[in-house]
């Protein structure tokens, strides 16, 4: 790596764990903690990813990639992950049932306009629409999941849908999932952006403006929210129609994903930026 580039990437991984760094700090997670994580993800990445080509990846190599000791090396291969994704699982399989509520015929008038649903029955009802998209979660425990995240409102007229993107309130583990989940998808993009040919680009844009001023930034925070919400459920209702029917066979499936996201600093303020 020439130094010009090496002092670009170590500026942008500065910029990166800043944020993190907050969030660790603010959670208690100790400098030993992450650096055993970091460690792990160093090793796994090697095998997994940098072996040589038609040979088996061995300790020596791997270590000799990462600078890690080979004792070392052996130790964090052998190592389990830390956790399972149980709160991850549930927080897809909620918006799973948000998208079918939105564009599945049986569960709404019209696509992005859903039915308000009886609790129970076998057809057009809210445990229909969580045994069809949900997998094992119980009827009770995905009303609850989204009841607390303000998606539905219960009366004596059913379940009505409200706010069609689900984001956990007060689930802080919830949050934290989706810290991983969406923060490992972005950097993987802009990964693939710095390796890939020009042909094969990935989308990742953002519009900024630094002249915004104070009593202006509720007006934007509306606008980009609503006009941001509307353009996603455009996408879903688009991801929605392409989608296998059940019971086919998935083994050509991708996943896809497209993000949006909103930021404001003060101007001036290097707060995220390299000092």
């Amino acid at each position: 790596m020439n130094e010009i580039r090496e002092i670009a990437l170590k500026k942008a991984l500065l910029m990166i764990l800043r944020p993190l760094v907050r969030i660790l700090l603010r959670n208690g997670v100790v400098f030993s903690v992450f650096s055993e994580l970091v460690k792990k993800v160093y090793v796994d990445v090697a095998f997994d990813e940098h072996g040589e080509s038609g040979k088996k990846q061995t300790l020596s190599r791997v270590a000799a990639l990462t600078g890690l000791t080979r004792k070392e090396t052996k130790r964090l291969h052998d190592l389990k992950q830390p956790l399972n994704n149980v709160t991850g699982n549930k927080y897809n399989r909620a918006s799973r049932v948000i998208s079918g509520w939105l564009n599945d015929a049986e569960f709404s008038d019209a696509p992005l306009h859903p039915s308000i649903l009886s609790v129970e029955g076998d057809r057009g009802s809210f445990a229909a629409l969580v045994k069809r998209y949900s997998g094992d979660i119980p009827t009770k425990a995905m009303l609850d999941v989204l009841n607390a995240a303000g998606n539905v409102v219960i009366s004596e007229r059913g379940v009505m849908l409200v706010q069609h993107a689900f984001v956990p309130q007060a689930d802080e583990i919830a949050k934290l999932s989706i810290l991983g989940a969406d923060t490992a998808e972005l950097i993987s993009t802009l990964n693939h952006n710095l390796v890939c040919d020009a042909d094969q680009l990935w989308f990742q844009r953002k519009v900024s403006n630094s002249l915004i001023q104070a009593k202006d930034l509720p007006l934007f925070q509306a606008y980009a929210a609503e006009h941001s919400q509307a353009l996603l459920e455009q996408f879903n209702l688009w991801l929605g129609e392409q989608e296998i029917p059940e019971g086919e066979d998935e083994s050509d499936c991708h996943y896809v994903s497209l993000g949006i996201y909103y930021y404001q600093n003060k101007l001036g303020n290097q707060d995220d930026e390299v000092k």
